[in-house]
């Protein structure tokens, strides 16, 4: 017994010392491990000290991304950065959603990886002015948006998708009310003209409708009438006056003869003077040869131009005719008589100018 009672004695007195300092020699290299990996995952982040603009196209891989974050300033922490982006992806090449992100300063590498997984892009501010036809807007999205024009070009003349949306290639441009909204760079051509369908709709509220109506006009003629405004001039003080010329014409069976539809029906908008011969184009955007309003807008107007037609403004004008100086102003006149001293007035300039 007194021997047994020694060996124990002695177990407790040096081996489970040294048992001990073991165990939690080795607790503590777990915990250093387990911190250190915390540190490579988790405590690590990019190198920007500055937000970053990072845009990404369908298909680009895992070491396409990596290298352009590279060349922004952003060094995403490794392997961090590679072992999320595998999880997250689930394929060997780490594909990332496309779009437009903005890599804000000191992202750390798990945040990265979950907003270019998960597709959490930053809109833009998509800007819409005037434009004459759909290849002009075409052309303006393929800068600014993910997809280029050709790709824009043949999503307006889709006529499934222009039907699904109530309009064709003649009338498309009525979609587009020029604003500014927020979109993404990656949008496809069904989403953004499905969006401006509701623009379009929210636009045109029972007020503006009902003032339509009362000009003798649809929402859509109004457009239409809106875009002769537009291209006629860029003074928002006198659009009603010129949108109510051109009602009056139309209430009395007139041609409209605007200048600007020539200019349309002849694919010249250059053109600084209109002659005999470009009055003769068969065109039915040409107001000199075919009465009432053209088959579709000429532009997309401007809102201050769509309600200057609402407005119906009441005058006896029949007839406009540019300031002989240049101005960017008009002279009105109810009478032919009238216009026709105007007008004279303004080619004595123009020919004093040499303007052909």
């Amino acid at each position: 017994m007194d021997t047994a009672n020694h060996i124990i004695a002695t177990l407790n007195s040096k081996i489970v010392p040294i048992l001990k300092t073991r165990y939690a020699q080795i607790g503590i290299g777990v915990l250093l491990v387990g911190l250190l990996m915390l540190w490579l995952f988790f405590g690590r982040h990019t190198s920007n000290a500055e937000t970053v603009e990072l845009k990404i196209r369908p298909g680009e891989t895992y070491d396409v991304v990596l290298a352009r974050l590279d060349s922004l300033g952003v060094k995403p922490p490794q392997p961090a950065f590679a072992v999320f982006s595998r999880l997250k992806s689930g394929s060997d090449d780490h594909r990332f959603r496309s779009g437009r992100y903005l890599v804000q300063p000191h992202t750390s590498a798990l945040d990265l990886v979950r907003m270019l997984t998960r597709g959490q892009e930053a809109p833009i501010r998509l800007t819409l002015g005037k434009y004459r036809t759909a290849e002009q807007l075409s052309a303006y999205l393929g800068r600014v948006m993910m997809e280029d024009s050709a790709y824009w070009r043949l999503k307006f003349s889709d006529s499934t998708l222009l039907a699904d949306c109530g309009v064709d290639t003649v009338s498309l441009l009525s979609l587009f009310v020029p604003n500014t909204y927020e979109v993404y760079w990656s949008m496809t051509g069904e989403k953004l003209l499905h969006r401006m369908r509701r623009e379009s709709d929210n636009f045109w509220t029972d007020s503006r409708k009902q003032k339509a109506q009362q000009a003798g006009l649809t929402p859509y003629q109004a457009v239409v009438l809106a875009s002769i405004v537009e291209e006629e001039t860029n003074k928002n003080d006198e659009k009603p006056l010129v949108a109510s010329v051109y009602l009056n014409r139309l209430r009395k069976g007139m041609l409209l003869q605007a200048d600007p539809t020539v200019k349309y029906a002849v694919g010249d908008f250059a053109l600084k003077r209109i002659l005999n011969v470009h009055l003769t184009a068969d065109s039915p955007y040409n107001t000199y040869l075919y009465k009432g309003l053209p088959i579709g807008p000429i532009c997309t107007p401007s809102v201050s131009s769509i309600d200057a037609v609402l407005q119906n403004r009441q005058t006896t004008y029949l007839y406009f005719c540019a300031k002989e100086d240049f101005s960017g102003y008009h002279n009105f006149a109810s009478t032919l008589s009238q216009h026709n001293a105007n007008a004279a007035r303004f080619h004595k300039a123009l020919n004093a100018k040499g303007i052909k």
